[in-house]
């Protein structure tokens, strides 16, 4: 495999190159200057996305004095300029990473966080235990199509639908499942799809929207960029997760679990609410921040 970051060399790449160490020290300073959370991550994931390189590989060059072209170093530095505006990391390169997997993002949906993939271990134990042959899990509010997706390739045998109500959302959703012969995606709202999976389905997660109608996000990325219809549940946060306790109830069969993501405040909150429409033995579990991510429960 080619370097894909050249050497110095003076003499064949001329006076007008950049070098790497040096445009990466100017653009974490620029994104430090802007707010951003990881600025020489996130400068290093740039120039990694212009050049086609890892960040391991962008690392080693910044140490061996590599440089890049005129062109390459413009289109750094005008990715750095949107990046500053605080345009989301992942909108720029177009990748998000879940797990264990790379998903196409951009505008429309909501860019799946490091949070989710500890919720959606819970729905891979579940269909993991299950005693069916080829179990059945259920993804609503389905956005990109992370979990889903998570669910399709770590339990091979497990059949997996998604249900995405946001055409654009789900646009993106079929465009990262696409082949996955295991796993049916449908465009519509929660309540009305999948009937004719009622009482037979293992597994059903959500990460649903369940932001406060008032609480606007702090960081812009969030705000100005994650869809609304993504975020926003109402007064409490919580109207989205009533519908999904009633249609995961139907759902699943006796025994089958239901896992929700929601914000470390609303753990209580959604346990009452499970609790007063029937479910046992709910429980509310900490991400690796040690924060209250998500509850589970089970179906009597």
């Amino acid at each position: 495999m080619s370097d894909p970051v050249a050497s110095a060399d003076p003499a064949s790449s001329g006076t007008a190159a950049s070098l790497v160490v040096d445009l990466l020290r100017g653009a974490a300073a620029r994104l430090a200057g802007a707010g951003v959370a990881d600025p020489s991550v996130d400068a290093e994931l740039l120039l990694g996305h212009v050049l086609g390189a890892s960040r391991g590989e962008v690392q080693a060059a910044a140490i061996r004095g590599a440089e890049v072209s005129p062109v390459e170093a413009a289109a750094f530095g005008a990715l750095v300029v949107r990046r500053a505006a605080r345009e989301p990391l992942q909108h720029l390169t177009g990748l998000a990473p879940f797990r264990h997997l790379e998903l196409a993002v951009g505008p429309g949906v909501f860019v799946p966080r490091p949070e989710t993939e500890i919720v959606a271990q819970f729905a891979i134990d579940a269909l993991l235990s299950a005693a069916s042959p080829e179990p059945i899990g259920v993804d609503l509010c389905a956005g990109s199509g992370a979990i889903a997706l998570a669910l399709a390739t770590e339990v091979p045998h497990a059949q997996v639908h998604a249900v995405e109500l946001s055409p654009q959302a789900h646009a993106w959703a079929a465009r990262n499942t696409a082949g996955r012969q295991n796993l049916h995606l449908v465009l519509g709202d929660l309540s009305d799809e999948l009937i004719e999976l009622d009482g037979t389905v293992d597994v059903v997660i959500s990460n649903p929207p369940y932001v406060p109608d008032d609480a606007i996000p702090r960081d812009p990325e969030v705000r100005l960029h994650d869809p609304a219809l993504a975020l926003y549940g109402g007064a409490d946060g919580l109207d989205v997760v009533r519908a999904i306790s009633r249609r995961a109830w139907a759902l699943l069969r006796p025994g089958g679990a239901l896992v929700l993501e929601h914000a470390e405040v609303q753990g209580a909150a959604v346990r009452a609410l499970l609790d007063a429409d029937g479910w046992h033995a709910t429980a509310t579990h900490r991400d690796l921040t040690q924060r209250d991510r998500a509850t589970t429960a089970i179906r009597p």
